[in-house]
């Protein structure tokens, strides 16, 4: 059952890859945005863009310019549809597993 599973989210993640991809980039690029406003080195830029994507938010690295918090509200924002997108993959996955080999009583 679990093979079945990885491969039908497989498939999944084959079809939605170009838009995982695009989410992922629009959020690296706004993190690098940020980090270049606030002056902040490449990786506290990526930890920080991983950290407010996720929607943790730890407030260890906080954006002050006004530019830079409307585009940790962008990374945020994408990092809810990427979430959703990841858990809409893995419920389908489920169905099509279920559905394609259901189980034998």
């Amino acid at each position: 059952m679990r093979r079945r599973f990885v491969l039908a989210l497989w498939q999944q993640l084959r079809i939605l890859w170009p838009i995982l991809s695009g989410v992922l980039l629009a959020m690296a690029g706004c993190g690098l945005l940020v980090g270049r406003i606030e002056g902040w080195r490449l990786d506290e830029s990526m930890y920080f863009t991983f950290v407010t994507g996720l929607t943790i938010g730890y407030g260890d690295f906080v954006p002050t310019h006004l530019s830079a918090r409307v585009l940790a509200m962008a990374i945020g924002f994408s990092g809810i549809v990427l979430t959703g997108l990841v858990a809409a993959v893995s419920v389908q996955a489920l169905r099509a597993t279920e559905t394609l080999y259901p189980e034998q009583e």
